[in-house]
């Protein structure tokens, strides 16, 4: 009798960009897939991605995800040559495609990054329309957060 052996991926979130969140009001959010080669994927799965300086493009219809990095592992193959910041395909439906679209050019949204993360066996991006935050909406924001974290402290003592 033969034992079917599962593997499982590292649970969860892969990158995250913490400085979209700082700098952007998050208006809507979308789950997109992306197009990966083979090494990517291992890196991956290793946790070797960055999402800080990156940010989502539109060129002919399409969306793309330009300034992110996957970092090769040693043990790619010797063939096979990584560009650690390629430009990489990002897959949403034609309805999202054309929402986002109309938003960027239009409405002055702009396109970033969240989270990346596994679903399934599949990797995830969560992109977000987003417009940027002016130095005194940064504030108030990290003033507003310090308040919340003082009010559980004196409600928990």
């Amino acid at each position: 009798m033969n034992k079917i052996v599962v593997k499982k991926h590292n649970g969860g979130t892969i990158a995250q960009n913490k400085r979209a969140r700082h700098d952007y009001f998050i208006e809507e959010k979308f789950e997109a897939g992306m197009s990966l080669q083979g090494w990517e994927v291992k890196s991956l799965r290793a946790g070797r991605m960055t999402l800080s300086e990156s940010y989502v493009i539109f060129k002919n219809g399409e969306a793309f995800l330009f300034g992110s990095q996957i970092q090769p592992l040693l043990s790619a193959s010797t063939h096979v040559v990584p560009e650690s910041t390629r430009t990489r395909k990002l897959l949403l439906s034609r309805r999202e495609l054309e929402k986002l679209l109309g938003a960027v050019n239009q409405k002055g949204y702009s396109c970033v990054p969240l989270a990346c993360y596994w679903k399934g066996r599949l990797v995830k991006l969560e992109i977000a329309l987003v417009k940027g935050k002016q130095l005194h909406d940064k504030r108030a924001t990290e003033k507003d957060r310090d308040w919340q974290r003082d009010k559980a402290r004196m409600l928990y003592k």
